[in-house]
């Protein structure tokens, strides 16, 4: 086990959290991609990039521990401006998943957040985004009548069970949903997730 590895992973994880809930409490984290949080997720996924490289590979349980691997796994998922290191990842993470180092739920949320940015559809039911109305719901599904089956092959509950609309989600819903979804779509094209 790489005890410096899995610590700086654990700091870099409770940055992203504190930043987020700090953005979050004063409404700058809903207001399309905010910038300072967009540092600290650039900040923290060259970080991981190098300990990646260093490793050799996606850092596994027996290298960085259970914990190791969840904040690396979270910091991937939140580097939504670097697609190339996020299908990187999801390649190494695939491989992990194989060798029982990494978690099949890490490979699948992936798998499907990267499907959501580049506007095509999720397998397991993962990602979720506003909808017309203003209520938040499941992303397009690959396969409605198998999502279920899926997400049961890589240890998730049932769709059904999942809650996507809170106070949050209600509170944070964009005034004018064809406005965001037009820069949604520009910045999903600038930084290379879209052609």
């Amino acid at each position: 086990m790489n005890n410096q590895m899995r610590e700086k992973l654990l700091e870099m994880r409770a940055l992203d959290e504190r930043v987020r809930e700090e953005l979050a409490k004063t409404g700058e984290l809903f207001d399309g991609y905010c910038p300072k949080m967009e540092v600290v997720h650039l900040e923290n996924a060259a970080a991981l990039e190098k300990m990646i490289a260093e490793n050799g590979g996606w850092l596994g349980k027996s290298v960085v521990g259970k914990d190791g691997v969840d904040a690396a796994w979270l910091i991937v998922q939140h580097a939504i401006s670097l697609p190339g290191f996020s299908r990187r990842c999801l390649e190494s993470i695939e491989n992990s998943v194989a060798e029982n180092e990494a978690a099949a739920q890490h490979a699948a949320m992936l798998r499907d957040r990267i499907k959501f940015f580049e506007g095509k559809p999720q397998r397991y039911g993962t990602q979720s985004d506003w909808n017309k109305d203003g209520v938040m719901e499941v992303w397009t599904l690959e396969n409605e009548g198998k999502v279920n089956d899926f997400r049961a092959a890589v240890g998730l509950e049932p769709l059904e069970n999942l809650t996507w609309e809170t106070e949050e989600t209600r509170e944070n819903a964009p005034p004018n949903y064809a406005e965001r979804q037009r820069d949604f779509k520009d910045w999903a094209e600038k930084v290379g997730w879209r052609k």
